[in-house]
């Protein structure tokens, strides 16, 4: 695979930050309305995006720059992922929701907008829970509920799953199973099923997806992440959390996501009347990366909106709908 790093030169300022004692990698860009004496633009919150698993920073290459020309915009790569440190910590929503916690606080202090994808839209949900001083509101792109998977296996038949996920993560045969999957070639086939797009499944994408694979420590990580999400104490139950919450969201699905089924969407929809849902035509799980310039308008309108005080539709809605007067 040739390798180019023209993507870089597209997120920003990268820098490193050491947390708890392990190397975090972040980047940001500041808004062109930014005030060099330190006071943003009023009417723009920070955003802080985070990224999903096996991504990092380069995942957000395609929205940096368009979100960045009316807010200052965060980017961090999660414990385990990207260009931090593979470190061999115990794994789970609420070690990331600190992370972000304790950079908000270091570098921003001040409520923001946390914007994220497949898990780290799970750690948007969480951290605004958590800390409500610190969120404003979040933006989802696709959801995955911890609970959700629980709730579909039997009481009866839990113990035998139980037992039987145990010897699946074994060590070993994770390793074994990581040392496999981080080919380009497998990364490759892994992203075609994320993507519903086949064209967005780039050399470069392919590149971002499978570079960090290569680091010290990423066996290990892997197989760690991978042993928590099979757990039930990984995440929060969504649905519970989403009944706590009122601030604004904006949750925007793919409808040809066949990572997390689609109609999630609408059942999340029905846990808080301040969530907005927009199902998106043509899209897969990374609607983001397939789609940015719908995606990038769609949460820069919904920020106007908000910015401006405006009410958010408590209706589940249509990728067109958004864009109505």
């Amino acid at each position: 695979m040739t390798v180019s790093r023209q993507w870089q030169q597209r997120v920003g300022s990268q820098r490193d930050w050491i947390w708890r004692g392990w190397q975090t990698r972040y980047t940001y860009l500041r808004s062109p309305g930014f005030d060099r004496q330190g006071e943003s633009p009023v009417a723009s919150s920070p955003l802080i995006l985070l990224h999903g698993f096996g991504a990092s920073i380069g995942h957000w290459r395609n929205n940096l720059a368009d979100l960045a020309q009316h807010h200052t915009v965060y980017a961090l790569d999660m414990l385990g992922f990207g260009a931090s440190q593979k470190a061999p910590a115990q794994y789970n929503v609420s070690l990331w929701v600190e992370q972000v916690y304790e950079f908000w606080k270091t570098f921003i202090n001040e409520p923001v907008v946390l914007v994220g994808n497949s898990i780290g839209s799970l750690v948007c949900l969480a951290a605004a829970e958590a800390h409500p001083e610190m969120v404003r509101g979040i933006v989802m792109l696709s959801l995955p509920d911890p609970s959700v998977r629980e709730e579909a296996i039997p009481a009866w038949l839990r113990p035998i799953v139980t037992t039987v996920e145990g010897i699946v993560a074994s060590p070993a045969l994770l390793k074994t199973i990581f040392y496999f999957v981080r080919r380009p070639s497998i990364v490759r086939r892994w992203a075609g099923i994320a993507y519903a797009n086949p064209t967005a499944v780039t050399e470069e994408l392919v590149e971002i997806l499978a570079g960090p694979a290569q680091d010290r420590g990423s066996a290990q990580a892997f197989c760690a992440i991978l042993k928590a999400m099979a757990s039930s104490k990984f995440g929060p139950s969504v649905k519970k959390v989403l009944q706590n919450l009122k601030i604004p969201m904006l949750l925007i699905w793919g409808r040809e996501d066949r990572m997390i089924p689609p109609g999630l969407a609408r059942q999340f929809g029905q846990h808080n009347t301040g969530l907005q849902v927009v199902e998106l035509e043509n899209a897969g799980h990374c609607l983001h990366d397939e789609c940015p310039e719908q995606v990038n308008k769609m949460i820069l309108e919904w920020l106007n909106e908000q910015c401006a005080g405006a009410p958010v539709s408590p209706s589940v809605s249509t990728s067109s709908a958004i864009f109505s007067p």
